[in-house]
């Protein structure tokens, strides 16, 4: 199907439980949260979306789907870590809440272009993974992130700000 292997199929079901959480806990919570349940499913299906990618080899080894991989499971740890300790800070609830933000930017990057050149088939949207029309789209989804990325972090800031302020009061 679509030139998928059954890792591929299962790879690609996996990553879009995880797109789908993910929207849904920015819509409904604004923001992805592993102490929620969305949060929680949004976490493990983006680690199996990564552990799942390592296996396929459609376009020969180890490429940038692979290191984009491992990247987002570095951010997913360092969200982790932020959100579980105070190493960072004061800065942790933000580290905490970009990152598992842009993991979920992270997954649209393979799925625009795997979608986009595969589809329709026959007849794909975009020729490769280098079509300057696929980089704008991704661009646009770039975009989506630091605008989303930047009401976090003014929506933290106002919590944090209101928090202060009923300290004093108290």
């Amino acid at each position: 199907m679509f030139g998928l292997t059954s890792i591929g199929v299962v790879h690609t079901a996996i990553s879009l439980v995880a797109l789908v959480t993910g929207v849904w806990a920015l819509a409904r919570d604004r923001e992805i949260s592993p102490r929620t349940g969305l949060g929680q499913t949004y976490l493990w299906t983006t680690i199996f979306t990564c552990l799942t990618g390592f296996f396929i080899f459609q376009h020969g080894g180890f490429g940038k789907p692979h290191a984009l991989g491992i990247i987002t499971l570095l951010v997913l740890a360092l969200a982790t870590v932020a959100g579980r300790t105070t190493l960072l800070g004061r800065s942790s609830r933000y580290v905490e809440t970009i990152s598992y933000s842009l993991t979920l930017f992270f997954h649209f990057v393979p799925g625009l272009t795997e979608t986009f050149t595969r589809l329709p088939a026959g007849s794909p949207v975009f020729s490769s993974p280098d079509d300057p029309g696929l980089q704008k789209v991704v661009g646009v989804f770039f975009l989506a992130f630091l605008v989303i990325a930047t009401l976090q972090v003014r929506r933290l800031r106002a919590a944090s700000g209101n928090a202060s302020v009923l300290g004093k009061l108290a």
